[in-house]
């Protein structure tokens, strides 16, 4: 949600007539790399640069006399010095430290920072001199990353460049040239990575504001090196000058990059030269944001995945400042040539390199962590709008989805429940029994989601206390920052200041006296939005860049790791308030977020609109975020903006049940539009859908739990199963669930009566659609290619690939908390040889059990020649016998034909076996 700095400050005329032109004006309210100086002045510098060709001489280069190797027991890097020459002042020189880090997994980190920062004289006291290098230290799940030991790598050095030799068998080589400065990476002597190719390195270091001449090259350019000529950025004070970083990266042979969310864009990231509108990473509170767009959203994952069938490299740009990628694939080589800018930082990037992008996803995932394994219930059917309108209106809706058997598991408030939009309130007229209506939801095992934003209104306990405590984000004076959002003059928590946790904390206390919390109740979970930060009358709608943060940091340095921050602060609360008790598992929602926010939340797509093409676009947004190792996020079913026609609401519902997280949601001037709204035939076809989804949450709970061990996408774009196939490289209407087989082409198209899917391979698939199996349909292609299918308004295209077997659910239960006993259904979809497997995760779905005791199960299926079997891995053998209630109800078998065992007797948690003679020869599959 957000409203426009023109609604607050203008005439109500202008404010009705926003809506009517804001698609037009929405561009110049954001910066671009041409009016953004630090993006306008590197622009320049690579284009002199490349004009200049072979003649250009750079100015910086590598001192070989100050490379050496550091070595211990639990260290292994290489540190030295890049200097850079100023032409205009040839006695002094700018010494950049160099460390080069080789970690496990073949992973390969790089830091540049600038020395003498210490000596910096400015007249702000309170601001910190040195360059911001503590990115990873949010963005890391440990500090303590594993080195490759000293044995482990063969080094050689010369009087012109340094060379590193690792891996397993040896097959890598980093090579760091001294000068011209360049690194490249090798695999079995292939360049893979060519890092400054095209000599962009560029570090704008500290200079005088009155010696400014003398310290540009004549390939630079002073624009806005201290003030900031955009509109909305004019009072930016810009105490320390120019301080931005850039870096060119060239991707030999490689032609497909992903990553680098957030924008509303096609999955295979697009050539920006032409457009010259670079990709940007700087969170913020973007409305009605267009499709097909480059613009900044409300989140930044710096990660870019370079995808080829023989292998896949990964560049983490670790750096938490607004920063912009420009994307060139126009050469005629088949090399993508990427250019990296920040406005500042230190320049730290790690190069991850594995055979397939699922091997980068997990490697990545070791240093960020992986999703977290969330709790059972929030991979159910949330319902939400802005907003629900007192407890009366809740508890209807609660029994309205029972009438009209819909199942569901959380119902979310919007801002409208607090008391004058004072976080940690009720409006006590319209919610007077917080616990009690919790309580209520709670006998269906339902929950609700209230919303905690991070500005807090002035003159209230809250953010009196925040002021007094001094954890607010300040202003350049180092007193509280003021600013306006949802409550009017607000004060914002400063979550990257430690003593911030604490008193987040008491918010959410288990006492019986903490009204807000509902007493003792368990069934509350959270939402962070705006927490971009969202500030209505800041510059690009957000923080001024030179507020202060703890460790007197400006926020220019650690924007895009606020909101994680910020969501982090509120998952450790809910964890300490939930401690001891059954349901220990938070769930927290966030708008804004950064790598390692999946180690703590959710994220959603933010304010789309009630449009076909927003459908659309959702899907690839969400796979994106799943390349990158965000895999817990979706997008609002039916549109934030507008009304859906009754055909969009029920397709989206179709599209949303195979988002990781699913979520209807709508403004607060859009018209009311629950499932049962639209009336039939509709109704009963989002009923149908719903039904659906949670049927296959055994699916959706194993793939979580195997991406929080691995960092696997949920949502898996097709490429990752066909490596060889370079067309599926582009597809991005149509995916795979997890590991399970499940491939799913949900109707996106007004009025369809066909649609097309891709078959990326020759192996057999089986019609799936609407996750029914009365009717054997199946595709075997001799080569991957596209197929026609007929659709009604009922149907939900899904194919499951041969070789793959599933557990369901089929007995519609009003929540997962009913459902926990019910019996399971397994599905062995067998490949063209006869063959198939796959496994079923399972633990209480509430509890950190499964990690501290042990309390989970993992039953791995086979079907072979010799019959189907199961084997049950798990360590807590009193929590395996506790689940000996729960059965197998059915197993189909599908092949060309289908075989039903009903009943078969057997137990989810034990080893059993069934011999199955199949009258048909395997290689007829």
């Amino acid at each position: 949600m957000r409203v426009t700095l023109a609604q607050i400050s203008i005439p109500l005329l202008v404010v009705a007539l926003h809506v009517s032109y804001v698609a037009a004006v929405k561009d110049y309210l954001f910066k671009n790399c041409e009016n953004s100086g630090f993006c306008h002045r590197n622009k320049h510098y690579a284009d002199q640069i490349s004009s200049l060709g072979s003649e250009y001489k750079s100015d910086y280069s590598i001192d070989a006399n100050s490379v050496e190797v550091i070595s211990g027991p639990d260290k292994f890097f290489i540190q030295g010095q890049i200097v850079k020459v100023l032409p205009n002042l040839p006695e002094e020189k700018v010494v950049l430290p160099l460390k080069i880090s080789v970690l496990e997994g073949n992973n390969i980190r790089i830091q540049v920072d600038e020395a003498k920062r210490e000596a910096i004289n400015i007249a702000n006291k309170f601001i910190n001199h040195q360059r911001y290098n503590e990115t990873s230290n949010w963005a890391f799940v440990n500090q303590e990353l594993q080195y490759v030991k000293t044995e482990d790598a063969d080094l050689k050095k010369s009087d012109t460049k340094f060379s590193i030799t690792y891996g397993k068998s040896k097959e890598y080589v980093a090579e760091l040239e001294f000068y011209p400065i360049k690194l490249t990476v090798y695999h079995l002597g292939e360049a893979q990575v060519v890092v400054n190719d095209r000599g962009f390195l560029n570090v704008e270091h500290w200079r005088p504001k009155d010696a400014n001449a003398d310290h540009l090259s004549p390939q630079e350019s002073d624009f806005n090196m201290f003030q900031d000529d955009f509109k909305d950025s004019k009072e930016d004070s810009l105490p320390l000058g120019p301080e931005s970083i850039g870096l060119d990266f060239t991707f030999k042979n490689f032609r497909n990059l992903y990553g680098i969310p957030e924008h509303a864009d096609t999955l295979n990231l697009k050539d920006t030269t032409e457009s010259n509108n670079p990709y940007r990473l700087f969170n913020v509170d973007i409305f009605e944001y267009e499709t097909d767009s480059r613009l900044p959203m409300y989140g930044s994952i710096p990660l870019l995945l370079a995808v080829k069938p023989a292998l896949s490299v990964g560049l983490f740009w670790i750096n938490s400042a607004d920063t912009f990628i420009n994307v060139d694939k126009s050469n005629s080589t088949k090399d993508s040539k990427t250019h990296w800018v920040s406005e500042n930082g230190v320049i730290d990037f790690i190069i991850l390199i594995g055979s397939t992008p699922a091997e980068i996803n997990k490697n990545y995932g070791a240093i960020t962590g992986y999703t977290q394994l969330p709790p059972l219930f929030s991979l159910g059917y949330h319902q939400c709008r802005w907003n629900y309108n007192d407890e009366k209106d809740v508890l209807d809706i609660n029994s309205l989805m029972d009438q009209h058997q819909i199942p569901y598991d959380t119902i979310w408030l919007d801002i409208e429940y607090t008391d004058s939009k004072k976080y940690f309130t009720w409006q006590e007229d319209k919610f007077p029994d917080p616990e009690g209506m919790l309580k209520e939801l709670d006998l269906t095992g339902r929950n609700l989601v209230v919303i905690i934003d991070p500005h807090i209104k002035t003159g209230y306990d809250v953010s009196n206390q925040l002021e007094k405590k001094k954890i607010c984000m300040n202003d350049p004076s180092n007193s509280s920052y003021h600013g306006h959002c949802w409550p009017g003059e607000s004060v914002w928590i400063d979550t990257l200041n430690p003593s911030s946790q604490s008193f987040w904390d008491s918010k959410f206390s288990w006492d019986k006296k903490n009204k807000f919390t509902g007493g003792e109740s368990t069934n509350l979970h959270l939402w962070n939005d705006m927490n971009e930060p969202s500030v209505f009358n800041g510059p690009e709608t957000s923080s001024p860049k030179d507020n202060l943060h703890y460790g007197g940091w400006e926020h220019r340095s650690v924007h895009n790791i606020y909101g994680l921050s910020f969501h982090e602060a509120t998952f450790n609360s809910l964890v300490k308030r939930l401690d001891g008790h059954t349901r220990e598992r938070p769930f927290v929602l966030t708008r804004s977020y950064f790598a390692g926010s999946q180690r703590t939340a959710a994220m959603w797509t933010g304010d789309n609109m009630s449009k076909w093409e927003y459908l659309k676009i959702s899907i690839p947004m969400i796979l994106t975020s799943n390349v990158v190792g965000m895999p817990f996020s979706g997008a609002d079913v039916g549109g934030f903006f507008g009304n859906p026609s009754k055909e969009l609401l029920t397709r989206w519902y179709q599209t949303g049940i195979w988002y990781p997280f699913f979520r209807a949601h709508a403004h607060i001037d859009s018209r009311r539009r629950e499932p049962w709204v639209p009336g039939e035939p509709y109704t009963s076809v989002i009923r149908e859908a719903l039904n659906l989804r949670y049927s296959l949450l055994p699916v959706f709970y194993t793939a979580f739990y195997e991406s929080s061990t691995n960092g696997s996408p949920i949502m898996k774009p097709i490429f990752y199963e066909s490596l060889n196939n370079l067309e599926s490289y582009s597809i991005e209407d149509q995916f795979f669930i997890g590991s399970s087989g499940l491939m799913v082409k949900p109707v996106t198209d007004e009025n369809a009566n066909d649609i097309t899917i891709y078959i990326p391979d020759t192996e057999i698939y089986y019609d799936f659609t609407n996750g029914d199996l009365s009717k054997v349909g199946w595709y075997n292609v001799r080569k991957p290619g596209y197929i026609r299918k007929d659709v009604t308004l009922h149907d939900i295209p899904v194919l499951i690939k041969g070789g793959h077997i599933i557990a369901r659910k089929e007995r519609y239960r009003r929540s997962t908390k009913l459902m926990a006993n019910d019996p399971y259904t397994i599905v062995v979809a067998l490949d063209k040889y006869g063959h198939a497997e796959g496994n079923i995760y399972i633990d209480d779905g509430e509890s950190f059990g499964y990690s501290t005791s042990g309390e989970s199960i993992n039953v791995h299926i086979k079907y072979s020649k010799d019959g189907l079997t199961a084997h049950v891995n798990g360590s807590n053998k009193e929590y395996i016998n506790s689940l000996g209630n729960i059965g197998i109800e059915k197993i189909i078998i599908i092949s060309p034909f289908k075989l039903i065992i009903e009943n078969p007797k057997l137990k989810i948690n034990s080893d059993w076996s069934i011999q199955i003679i199949l009258d048909i020869e395997h290689d007829e599959l």
